[in-house]
Protein backbone atom coordinates (compact mmCIF):
# COMPACT_ATOMS: atom_id res chain seq x y z
CA UNK A 1 0.00 0.00 0.00
CA UNK A 2 1.10 3.54 -0.67
CA UNK A 3 0.44 6.22 1.88
CA UNK A 4 0.68 9.94 1.49
CA UNK A 5 1.50 12.06 4.51
CA UNK A 6 -0.32 15.36 4.72
CA UNK A 7 -0.12 17.99 7.39
CA UNK A 8 -3.17 19.87 8.62
CA UNK A 9 -2.92 22.28 11.52
CA UNK A 10 0.40 20.80 12.54
CA UNK A 11 -0.94 17.22 12.64
CA UNK A 12 0.38 14.63 10.19
CA UNK A 13 -2.24 12.36 8.61
CA UNK A 14 -1.71 9.19 6.60
CA UNK A 15 -4.03 8.55 3.68
CA UNK A 16 -4.38 5.30 1.78
CA UNK A 17 -4.59 6.31 -1.87
CA UNK A 18 -5.00 2.70 -3.02
CA UNK A 19 -8.52 2.43 -1.64
CA UNK A 20 -11.18 2.64 -4.38
CA UNK A 21 -13.25 4.89 -2.11
CA UNK A 22 -10.53 7.55 -2.24
CA UNK A 23 -10.49 7.47 -6.03
CA UNK A 24 -14.21 8.03 -6.45
CA UNK A 25 -15.63 11.50 -6.86
CA UNK A 26 -17.89 12.48 -3.99
CA UNK A 27 -21.54 12.96 -4.98
CA UNK A 28 -22.37 15.42 -2.22
CA UNK A 29 -19.26 17.04 -0.79
CA UNK A 30 -19.90 19.04 2.35
CA UNK A 31 -18.11 20.96 5.02
CA UNK A 32 -19.19 21.80 8.52
CA UNK A 33 -17.22 24.41 10.39
CA UNK A 34 -17.30 24.58 14.17
CA UNK A 35 -16.73 27.87 15.97
CA UNK A 36 -16.35 28.24 19.69
CA UNK A 37 -18.19 31.06 21.36
CA UNK A 38 -21.74 32.41 21.30
CA UNK A 39 -22.68 31.19 24.78
CA UNK A 40 -26.34 32.17 24.31
CA UNK A 41 -26.87 30.59 20.90
CA UNK A 42 -28.93 27.51 20.12
CA UNK A 43 -28.32 25.40 17.05
CA UNK A 44 -31.20 25.52 14.58
CA UNK A 45 -30.86 24.25 11.02
CA UNK A 46 -32.60 22.14 8.38
CA UNK A 47 -31.45 18.98 6.62
CA UNK A 48 -32.71 17.32 3.46
CA UNK A 49 -31.83 14.06 1.83
CA UNK A 50 -28.99 14.16 -0.75
CA UNK A 51 -30.02 15.17 -4.27
CA UNK A 52 -33.40 16.37 -3.06
CA UNK A 53 -32.93 19.88 -1.66
CA UNK A 54 -36.58 20.78 -2.29
CA UNK A 55 -37.85 17.56 -0.70
CA UNK A 56 -38.86 16.77 2.83
CA UNK A 57 -37.01 18.95 5.33
CA UNK A 58 -35.72 17.55 8.61
CA UNK A 59 -35.60 20.21 11.32
CA UNK A 60 -32.81 20.02 13.86
CA UNK A 61 -33.30 22.18 16.91
CA UNK A 62 -31.07 21.81 19.92
CA UNK A 63 -32.82 21.49 23.24
CA UNK A 64 -29.94 23.27 24.94
CA UNK A 65 -27.20 25.69 24.03
CA UNK A 66 -24.09 23.98 22.75
CA UNK A 67 -25.53 20.74 21.37
CA UNK A 68 -23.45 17.65 21.86
CA UNK A 69 -21.54 16.09 18.99
CA UNK A 70 -23.72 13.01 19.49
CA UNK A 71 -26.82 15.10 18.78
CA UNK A 72 -25.31 16.43 15.56
CA UNK A 73 -24.27 12.93 14.52
CA UNK A 74 -27.75 11.56 15.26
CA UNK A 75 -29.34 14.36 13.21
CA UNK A 76 -27.07 13.80 10.21
CA UNK A 77 -27.44 10.00 10.45
CA UNK A 78 -31.21 10.39 10.67
CA UNK A 79 -31.33 12.48 7.49
CA UNK A 80 -29.17 9.97 5.64
CA UNK A 81 -31.00 6.91 6.96
CA UNK A 82 -34.39 8.49 6.13
CA UNK A 83 -33.29 8.82 2.53
CA UNK A 84 -32.09 5.20 2.56
CA UNK A 85 -35.48 4.06 3.91
CA UNK A 86 -37.16 5.73 0.93
CA UNK A 87 -34.75 4.05 -1.50
CA UNK A 88 -35.17 0.67 0.19
CA UNK A 89 -38.98 0.93 0.17
CA UNK A 90 -38.90 1.75 -3.53
CA UNK A 91 -36.58 -1.19 -4.24
CA UNK A 92 -38.75 -3.59 -2.18
CA UNK A 93 -41.95 -2.09 -3.67
CA UNK A 94 -43.30 -1.32 -0.21
CA UNK A 95 -45.64 1.65 0.09
CA UNK A 96 -44.83 3.43 3.32
CA UNK A 97 -47.78 5.14 5.01
CA UNK A 98 -48.14 8.83 5.69
CA UNK A 99 -46.43 9.63 8.96
CA UNK A 100 -43.51 7.25 8.42
CA UNK A 101 -40.45 8.66 10.12
CA UNK A 102 -37.11 7.72 11.61
CA UNK A 103 -35.81 8.39 15.09
CA UNK A 104 -32.15 7.85 15.91
CA UNK A 105 -30.79 8.10 19.43
CA UNK A 106 -27.03 8.18 19.98
CA UNK A 107 -25.63 7.82 23.47
CA UNK A 108 -22.16 8.62 24.73
CA UNK A 109 -21.21 6.10 27.39
CA UNK A 110 -18.20 5.25 29.47
CA UNK A 111 -17.01 1.85 30.60
CA UNK A 112 -13.70 0.36 31.63
CA UNK A 113 -12.13 3.80 31.48
CA UNK A 114 -13.07 4.35 27.81
CA UNK A 115 -15.76 6.36 26.08
CA UNK A 116 -18.03 4.68 23.54
CA UNK A 117 -21.12 5.33 21.42
CA UNK A 118 -24.24 3.24 21.15
CA UNK A 119 -27.32 3.88 19.04
CA UNK A 120 -30.95 2.95 18.54
CA UNK A 121 -32.58 3.37 15.13
CA UNK A 122 -36.36 3.22 15.07
CA UNK A 123 -38.51 3.29 11.94
CA UNK A 124 -42.10 4.33 12.68
CA UNK A 125 -44.59 3.27 9.99
CA UNK A 126 -48.08 3.42 11.52
CA UNK A 127 -50.44 0.76 10.18
CA UNK A 128 -47.89 -0.85 7.82
CA UNK A 129 -47.01 -4.53 7.58
CA UNK A 130 -44.36 -5.12 10.25
CA UNK A 131 -42.42 -7.77 8.30
CA UNK A 132 -42.29 -5.63 5.15
CA UNK A 133 -41.09 -2.53 7.03
CA UNK A 134 -38.50 -4.64 8.88
CA UNK A 135 -37.08 -5.75 5.52
CA UNK A 136 -37.02 -2.12 4.38
CA UNK A 137 -35.30 -1.04 7.62
CA UNK A 138 -32.56 -3.68 7.24
CA UNK A 139 -31.99 -2.85 3.57
CA UNK A 140 -31.82 0.87 4.46
CA UNK A 141 -29.18 0.01 7.07
CA UNK A 142 -27.16 -1.72 4.33
CA UNK A 143 -27.56 1.29 1.98
CA UNK A 144 -26.94 4.21 4.39
CA UNK A 145 -23.32 5.44 4.40
CA UNK A 146 -23.57 6.45 8.08
CA UNK A 147 -24.75 2.95 9.01
CA UNK A 148 -21.90 1.48 7.01
CA UNK A 149 -19.40 3.76 8.73
CA UNK A 150 -20.39 2.69 12.24
CA UNK A 151 -20.94 -1.01 11.51
CA UNK A 152 -18.71 -3.01 13.81
CA UNK A 153 -17.63 0.12 15.66
CA UNK A 154 -20.64 0.86 17.85
CA UNK A 155 -23.56 -1.19 19.12
CA UNK A 156 -26.69 -0.40 17.11
CA UNK A 157 -30.21 -1.68 17.78
CA UNK A 158 -32.68 -1.46 14.88
CA UNK A 159 -36.39 -1.26 15.80
CA UNK A 160 -39.56 -1.10 13.73
CA UNK A 161 -42.83 0.25 15.14
CA UNK A 162 -46.00 -0.23 13.09
CA UNK A 163 -48.68 -0.01 15.80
Amino acid sequence: MRFKLTELNGVTHEQDHQSPRHRQNPHYPCRFRHFSGNPEGFLDFHLTTPGNPAGRVIDIQASQPHPLAEQLFAGAWSACYSGAVGLAAKEKKVALPEGTHVEIEVDLGQGRGEYFLQARLTVFAPGADHAAVTEVAHLADAICPYSKAVRGNIDVVLNVVTA
